[in-house]
Formats: C-alpha cells, structure tokens, sequence
C-alpha cells in the first residue's frame, strides 16, 4: 500500500483538519466532532448530509451557500455515529428546521434514523430524503435495494437552492423525492481502492479486466469483462440507464460523469464526449453538464455516468451560482 498519509487510523480527523485550515473562510469544524458546517448559515432549512470518508469531495466540498449546510464525516466507509449526526443537526438548525439527505446504505440510514429521533426530541423538525440512484444491482453489500452513489450531489444541488429560496422541510422532502424518483447512475471500475487500515484492495482485476457496476466502497458489481474502449463502455453504460428511464425523443436530461478517484480529466472528457453522441442520436436533449470527481472511492479508477430527467426550474437550480469547495 502507497498513500501519503501518517497513521492508517488518523486518516480522517487529520483530513478533516487539513480541510477547514484549508478553506477556513468558508467552512468551520464543530468542536469534538468530524461535522464541517457552513461558517455563517442564513435564516432557512439547514440541508446537512455525509457519510463514510474517501468519497472526497462527498460531501465536505458541498458545504456553503446554496448548497449543504453541514457534512458529518465518518470513518473511511464507514457511516457516522448517531451523536455525530446530532450534534451536525443542531450545529445548523436555523430554527426553520432541517433535511438530511441520506444515501442508501444500512448503517446509514439506521444512523441517520436515530440521530432524527434524538432531534426530534428537542423539538427540532427533521425531514429526510433518501437517495437510491444506482442502477447497477438491487440488494448489494451494505444495502436494501438500490445504493446511494453520485447523483446525491445534484440532489444538494436542487435541494441547496430551494432550501435558500425560503422552502420548508415538507417542501424540500417533497422536492427531493421527486429528484430522486428522476435520477439514475451506474458505473464502471477498472481497479479496486484499498482503504488505509486494510492495507490491500477491496478487490483486484487483471491489468486487462474492467467491472461493470461496481459500487463507491467497492461492492459487486454486475459482470466484469476485458477491457474496451470508451466508446464501447459508454455503450453499456447508456444502454442500462435507457432501459431504466424508458425515455422518449425531445426529454431533457442533466449528466453528470463523475470520476471515482484514480481517473485523469482527460479520460473522463473522452468518456462524455462519446456519451453524449449516444444520446444525441437517442434524440434526448442535454440541458446540463458536469464532469470530474465528484463522489470518488478512494483512488478507485472508473467511472460513473448519472442522468436527471429534468424539468426546467431544476435546470434553473443546477445553474446557480454557489459558495461551496468543490461545486
């Protein structure tokens, strides 16, 4: 194993250090925590999200204006702790109430979940959206149904903006089912990522092996191949979210192609470049695009592509302007 880090089990509260001394005009830790929150929140819902470290930069790098309130990271791949969770929910509370965004994974929601009650009880209304894009496989490690992977972030995106136009949680809730019911994702690794106090991969493909389907902690993915060229897995790709969508010539998408941690910009780019002549000749029109690392694994390399079937105030709201890290 060859990362720079110090020791495997200082990893994230020595990244969390590292963050807010680096973007301390935007972002402040809360004290005795691993919560990074909005350093000055308007009066509105607080959105708060997060989860396991080594999606950098999910979720920390969505925090400010028009977007989270506040990240609580756990452990690499690991969900944060209810008290955590609680203590981020109260950290942001404006007194309107909060969201959380939560993606689909067991420990989280469970954490979620009781972080919510734990809240509740001090008469702080707590709304929640979960996010299940993932079209690759049902019932995964760490998972009922579908996992929770790239497309959270347009879900901060939309929400973000609502949330800043003065929008309840009922109504942000509501907003965010919505999104979430018109948003898929899938996949596609050509190596495993090796969290720092394991020392080795979560799982290893040949130099000529691909694996489609993979999951952001390294989960089984649906059929692994040899390796082809882009155009060729932008061909699976788009076919499985066609299915999926079902769409008609003349709808409108947003795309996102997210990179999972080890992927050069560069092939990224070739990899939208021959998406997006797939869904032109489909006859769907792109509204919105977005390419880079946005949820990683790690220094997992592969690729994810996500579609929104959007409508046109949600174009409106992945257009604005933001004070965030990494958006």
């Amino acid at each position: 194993m060859k990362k720079i880090i110090n020791q495997a089990q200082n990893v994230v509260p020595e990244m969390v250090q590292g963050f807010v001394r680096a973007h301390h005009e935007k972002i402040q830790q809360v004290p005795e925590t691993f919560v990074l929150k909005q350093k000055e929140i308007g009066k509105q819902v607080a959105l708060i999200s997060g989860g396991g470290s080594g999606h950098e930069p999910a979720h920390a790098g969505f925090v400010g204006s028009g977007m989270l309130q506040a990240a609580v990271c756990g452990q690499v791949f690991t969900s944060p702790t209810p008290d955590q969770i609680f203590e981020g929910i109260k950290a942001v509370d404006q007194g309107q109430g909060v969201v959380m965004v939560v993606k689909n994974y067991s420990g989280d929601i469970m954490n979620f979940d009781m972080a919510k009650d734990l809240a509740e009880m001090e008469d702080i209304k707590v709304g929640t959206v979960v996010v299940d894009d993932d079209i690759a496989v049902e019932d995964s490690t760490y998972t009922q149904g579908k996992r929770g992977v790239a497309g959270t972030i347009l879900v901060h995106k939309i929400l973000g903006a609502a949330a800043r136009k003065g929008a309840t949680v009922e109504e942000l809730v509501a907003l965010g089912e919505k999104v979430v019911e018109n948003l898929k994702t899938i996949g596609v690794a050509l190596t495993g990522a090796t969290v720092p106090e394991v020392g080795k991969p979560g799982f290893v493909l040949g130099d000529d092996e691909i694996e489609f389907g993979v999951g952001i902690h390294g989960e089984p993915g649906y059929k692994r191949e040899k390796i082809k060229p882009s155009k060729e897995m932008a061909e699976e790709l788009i076919s499985k979210l066609k299915a999926a969508f079902q769409w008609s010539e003349g709808d409108k998408f947003a795309i996102l192609v997210n990179g999972l941690g080890g992927t050069p910009l560069m092939e990224q780019y070739i990899f939208y470049d021959d998406a997006m002549r797939l869904l032109d000749a489909e006859g769907v029109e792109v509204s919105f695009s977005k390419v880079g690392n946005y949820m990683t694994s790690l220094e997992m390399a592969g690729i994810s592509v996500t579609l929104l079937k959007v409508e046109e105030d949600w174009i409106e709201a992945l257009n604005e302007v933001v004070d965030t890290v990494a958006w």
